[in-house]
């Protein structure tokens, strides 16, 4: 009887844990969601009106300055690491993704292609670092709109001079092809708890 009832003060206090965990979780997806997220918008923004009024080849200037300055003061408010990331990364040496960050990726990638809406899709989760400290884990797909096709579309289909500033900016770039539906990288945050 002992033995019952052990095992039931255990089950009960591990489904108290999960549920106080799920709590935390959807907690620190929605501020997350709220603080992070509505950096995007601006850098969509700046693209649309950057290639309206100059061309495509100024729209380079906005994903590779403009979006990670404006992540660069989130950082800086927040105390977050907050990146963009891709599973074919246009600059391999800050938008490469972890490990953590490539299974969210592919995870999208499969939803997408199962018909999910793309705008909704984001993963969060609280992860242990090696070294036993506390993270939240957050990342927000990047669906490929028209304004992404821009520079990011089938590379036979890019204006040779957007080509030849997109060589001379990434030599090793591996960000095209996409077309719209597809699911260009993820908005990536992780905080310390």
């Amino acid at each position: 009887m002992k033995t019952s009832t052990a095992a039931v003060l255990a089950l009960s206090l591990a489904a108290a844990t999960q549920a106080v965990r799920a709590q935390d979780t959807a907690a620190l997806m929605s501020e997350t969601r709220k603080t992070a997220t509505p950096v995007l918008p601006k850098v969509v923004q700046a693209m649309q009106a950057a290639v309206q009024e100059q061309g495509p080849v100024a729209a380079i200037s906005i994903c590779k300055e403009q979006a990670p300055q404006l992540l660069q003061e989130m950082r800086q408010q927040t105390g977050w690491v907050i990146r963009r990331v891709s599973l074919k990364a246009r600059n391999a040496t800050t938008g490469t993704p972890d490990a953590w960050e490539a299974r969210q990726l592919a995870a999208f990638n499969i939803q997408a292609a199962n018909g999910a809406e793309l705008q909704h899709l984001e993963a969060g989760e609280i992860v242990v670092t090696g070294n036993g400290q506390r993270q939240f884990r957050y990342m927000k797909a990047l669906p490929v709109i028209a304004v992404c096709q821009t520079c990011h579309g089938p590379a036979d289909s890019l204006p040779p001079e957007l080509r030849a500033a997109l060589a001379k900016d990434y030599p090793h770039d591996r960000a095209t092809g996409y077309v719209a539906g597809e699911i260009r990288g993820a908005l990536s945050v992780t905080r310390p708890l």
